[in-house]
């Protein structure tokens, strides 16, 4: 019997050791976060080019304390799918709410966006900030975005802040089209991948 004790109390402290070691206490990467560092030449890629799977609405939640400001907005086309990338300068974790929705609204007024495409994907990225509260100048270029002709996105129209919220439109060629959202960092880069 005291062997069987000793045995198990060593086993028991062998694995709270190995879950103390290096490496051990680091959390799970989240599923929905990617690491990717492109060169300024190369087009935007992840270790994941998947064509996506669903046209489920997408949610995931900022990181406590982001306080991001669109600066960048820039379309592309990849083999089997069309990606919409915002680049975010400021501090913290982006969030998001990505989904299809009937009617383009502007948040706070209520007035329609004209967003050209079959289908208006609605992108509203949480943890979002003034550029007064990111410390960097917003994106001031063209409103909308216009993608190559004759891939599943349209345009992507707007990228206004309005609590805390940035809100943003993608017009798509067709309705019900899959789509996948996720972050990348290096630099903090929120990308929705639309299948073609």
């Amino acid at each position: 019997m005291k062997h069987t004790c000793l045995a198990l109390a060593v086993t028991a402290t062998a694995l709270v050791l190995a879950g103390c070691s290096a490496g051990g206490d680091e959390p799970a990467p989240s599923p929905a976060v990617s690491v990717d560092t492109p060169t300024s030449s190369a087009p935007e890629t992840t270790t994941s080019d998947e064509v996506p799977r669903d046209a489920r609405e997408k949610v995931s939640p900022a990181g406590e304390g982001a306080k991001l400001t669109v600066v960048d907005i820039r379309t592309g086309r990849h083999e089997g799918f069309d990606r919409v990338v915002y680049e975010l300068g400021g501090e913290g974790t982006p969030g998001w709410r990505v989904g299809y929705v009937d009617e383009p609204l502007q948040q706070g007024s209520g007035n329609e966006v004209a967003v050209a495409g079959d289908a208006v994907l609605q992108v509203l990225i949480d943890g979002s900030a003034y550029p007064f509260d990111s410390g960097v100048e917003q994106y001031d270029g063209p409103d909308p975005v216009l993608a190559d002709a004759g891939g599943s996105v349209v345009e992507v129209s707007g990228s206004g802040v309005f609590e805390g919220v940035t809100q943003s439109f993608i017009g798509v060629a067709a309705h019900g089209t899959p789509f996948s959202v996720y972050s990348l960092t290096g630099p903090t880069r929120v990308v929705i991948d639309v299948a073609r």
